[in-house]
């Protein structure tokens, strides 16, 4: 069976793992490959690889650094298909999903490859008698990133390349769930002419994530995934003097107006709630219909839902299985906590089965309707195909509704009317929004990222921000020998 080792200073890690870990396809159940556990030595030993790399890198010039991050972009691009296959093996995903979550990682490639102008600083000539003063930002040192398993390719790549072309060198824990697209990442790094040891691969569990928090040479830690493992890391990462920017979980509200395009609605709905069988921080998991709009809308959902095909991702479907069997039975046991706690499941998937994939991990479409914010299905993230359907009266009380609740990473407005949708989008106390946009996650020159309960940090990923977390500036005064500057002067320096 093959083993998915470590990836340090430029070549895969050969020493025998002492503990590993399966790697199943979830569409079949069966065990495809081990995976290395990092002990707190493998994890020295990759931080070890990049302090050393670190010396050279921060010296690169921009135009090496961004020369290296177009020839990744070339060659990661060649291996799109290979990536999206295996992030189909391995997490469940359909291919024609993985293939779209190659393509929005390679957007902030794409995005960092312009490190040249987006490291730019300010300089204001004159500013005291002959002197100078300007910012200039600078690489932070090793830094690393934790990345969770629903998007094994994409989510990395919201943060090490903007790492990487800032000047930092990166340790990277995936994963162990889906781990073999980092493997990929760090080879083709390697091709691309990126020093041994700027990009690290360590796998594992909870001690390897222990160690990065620990290590004294990790200057700061990019996380995104579940809230208590999100709090964990930044709270012990701020202990130990680290930067830490912790993206969390998510409760996403779709409101549908009575004036708005209730077919698009449907779809919406659909889409957002059932595309890689829920298992996105963005997915919409609560539908919110204002008004006698449900009546309406709630049967065109159902229509909607018993077209959709569920099955292996490599095959002809719409969506797979969820990511391990334990993820299964945490996801169905929602669907049994709702049906008992009194709400209605319009649509029961919970006795799907898929010809030939008996074994796989196959949960179909749940459609929820009267939920109220007191039930579990409502107050807890669920990560699975699962759609609560929450009715209100008013345009108020949905914003109410969504105000109130303690995550806010994205939601959704489905409406014709402009008033309506200028006051969401100004007050709605949520991090991203999307306007008749289902999914509203920003393009790689802007910043994802919640606020409230959704965000531990000041800082989003990729985008400007990301820039920012991954360097701090510096302020530089210059003035240069004058003999009209001599003499002695003991006051406070001033403007003159």
């Amino acid at each position: 069976m093959d083993l998915v080792r470590h990836f340090i200073a430029g070549q895969p890690h050969q020493a025998t793992p002492e503990r590993t870990g399966e790697v199943t396809n979830p569409a079949t159940g069966e065990v495809i490959a081990e995976v290395a556990f990092a002990t707190p030595a493998d994890v020295d030993l990759a931080v070890k690889a990049a302090k050393e790399a670190f010396a050279q890198w921060r010296y690169s010039s921009l135009a090496r650094r961004s020369a290296v991050l177009f020839k990744f972009r070339e060659l990661y691009a060649k291996h799109a298909d290979e990536v999206a296959k295996a992030l189909t093996r391995e997490h469940g995903k359909v291919l024609f999903d993985a293939r779209g979550e190659v393509q929005r990682g390679l957007e902030v490639v794409e995005f960092a490859c312009g490190i040249p102008q987006l490291l730019k600083g300010e300089l204001s000539e004159g500013v005291s008698s002959l002197v100078d003063c300007y910012q200039i930002r600078q690489p932070l040192g090793v830094v690393a990133g934790i990345a969770p398993f629903n998007f094994p390719a994409m989510v990395p790549q919201w943060m090490y390349p903007i790492a990487i072309a800032c000047g930092n060198t990166f340790v990277l824990k995936p994963s162990e769930q889906d781990p073999s697209a980092s493997n990929i990442a760090a080879e083709l790094w390697s091709e691309a002419g990126l020093p041994p040891g700027v990009f690290n691969v360590v796998h594992g569990d909870k001690v390897a994530v222990d160690r990065i928090i620990e290590h004294p040479d990790i200057a700061a830690i990019s996380f995104v995934g579940s809230t208590p493992v999100a709090q964990y890391i930044y709270e012990n990462g701020l202990k130990r003097g680290k930067r830490v920017q912790a993206l969390a979980g998510a409760k996403n509200h779709m409101v549908v107006l009575p004036d708005a395009d209730i077919e698009l609605a449907a779809d919406s709905a659909v889409n957002a709630g059932f595309g890689s069988a829920g298992e996105r921080c963005m997915a919409v998991s609560v539908l919110v219909p204002v008004g006698k709009v449900a009546d309406q809308l709630m049967p065109m959902i159902e229509e909607r839902i018993a077209k959709v095909r569920v099955g292996n991702g490599m095959d002809d479907v719409d969506m797979g299985p969820l990511v391990t069997k334990a993820h299964f039975d945490r996801v169905r046991s929602y669907v049994d906590k709702g049906v008992a706690e009194g709400a209605e499941l319009v649509v029961d998937g919970r006795g799907l089965k898929v010809p030939g994939h008996e074994k796989g991990y196959f949960l179909g479409p749940c459609l929820f309707d009267k939920v109220n914010t007191d039930m579990t299905i409502y107050r807890e993230e669920i990560f699975g195909p699962v759609l609560s359907t929450v009715r209100v009266d008013t345009f108020e009380q949905a914003m109410a509704m969504i105000d109130a609740n303690p995550w806010a990473n994205g939601v959704a407005l489905f409406t014709n009317d402009g008033g309506a949708a200028r006051k969401f989008q100004t007050e709605v106390e949520v991090g991203m929004v999307g306007i008749n946009v289902p999914i509203p996650v920003p393009m790689a020159y802007h910043s994802f990222g919640g606020w409230k309960d959704s965000l531990f940090g000041d800082y989003h990923v990729h985008g400007i921000e990301g820039i920012r977390f991954f360097t701090r500036t510096k302020a530089v005064s210059v003035r240069w020998p004058d003999p009209s500057l001599r003499g002695k002067n003991l006051g406070f320096p001033t403007q003159k």
